[in-house]
């Protein structure tokens, strides 16, 4: 990376953090190093990934960090987008929005909450930015962001621009499904559903029933487990919840190593101070035999690793 770090340097709008402690990048704050690249413009983003194509080096995407475990040592320089926005932008209510995908949802659910967009309350609470949010399709008990999303743009590996206009197959549960492999989203348009009164006091209710259930004070990574759909005999599907089989196997406030099940959710996994990726992937696979053990269900990652 040393090398390469000076062909980067000569782009404008680029800042690159050689060895960086990497525990800052992420609401879990794993002990990890590695190298991140700050990109501050839509050119800035072309020539760093052709850069990096030319010279066969991976990369991975990091944004708000809150659905992602960090290596304790990558061999792969993150990027991360901070293209520039000015909050004027918010001052008055659009028919859509086009946002970079830098931008946290924090923003979108207090504009939100000031003009009543119905449709954008399924931002509430949620710790990501809009191009993460796009890229799993986060969601809350409120919905998805995948209804809401009139087009999407990103730039390939090869450093090929497209843009998406996502249609009823475009997403799934926790998931996109356009961006391929290496594929990074860096501009967002967004649409609403009109005004609604009482979207001002759903946020608020929402957030509030957040706070009382779920542990976010504490160092996590969200929901480690996806909901898994089970067959039932009469062919239909019932949704078996990760964080409540958890729960009725009794393992809430169980510690291994450095992670503990939150005694508040199940499905979060606080990092109690000097907790590693090897340390999380270690309660993550005892705590999904287990639960296949007990139940004969397999629950995928919702956590990227």
């Amino acid at each position: 990376m040393n090398d390469l770090s000076l062909v980067l340097k000569s782009i404008d709008n680029v800042e690159i953090l050689l060895d960086e402690d990497l525990s800052k990048y992420s609401t879990l704050k794993l002990i990890a190093q590695g190298d991140v690249i700050i990109i501050k413009s839509k050119d800035a983003l072309e020539k760093v990934v052709k850069a990096l194509f030319c010279e066969k080096i991976d990369y991975r995407v990091l944004g708000f960090g809150s659905n992602q475990m960090l290596q304790e040592f990558s061999d792969a320089p993150y990027l991360k987008l901070q293209f520039p926005f000015e909050q004027e932008y918010f001052s008055t209510m659009r028919e859509e929005y086009t946002l970079p995908a830098s931008i946290h949802l924090s923003k979108l659910s207090s504009h939100a909450s000031k003009f009543c967009l119905k449709g954008w309350e399924v931002f509430t609470g949620i710790p990501a930015t809009l191009g993460g949010a796009v890229f799993m399709n986060a969601g809350t008990g409120l919905g998805e962001i995948g209804p809401l999303v009139k087009s999407v743009k990103l730039i390939s590996k090869e450093g090929i621009f497209k843009t998406i206009s996502p249609d009823e197959r475009s997403f799934s549960y926790r998931k996109n499904n356009f961006a391929e492999e290496g594929d990074l989203i860096y501009e967002v348009t967004l649409v609403h559903f009109g005004k609604d009164d009482q979207v001002a006091m759903t946020i608020k209710n929402y957030l509030r029933k957040r706070n009382e259930t779920q542990p976010l004070k504490s160092q996590t990574c969200g929901c480690v487990f996806k909901n898994s759909n089970r067959e039932l005999p009469d062919g239909k599907l019932a949704t078996c919840r990760a964080g409540e089989f958890i729960d009725i196997i009794g393992l809430k406030g169980f510690c291994l190593d450095e992670v503990r099940i939150s005694p508040l959710h199940a499905n979060f996994m606080e990092n109690r101070g000097s907790a590693n990726y090897s340390n999380m992937v270690r309660a993550i696979d005892s705590i999904r035999e287990e639960l296949s053990l007990q139940f004969g269900v397999d629950f995928d990652t919702e956590v990227k690793f």
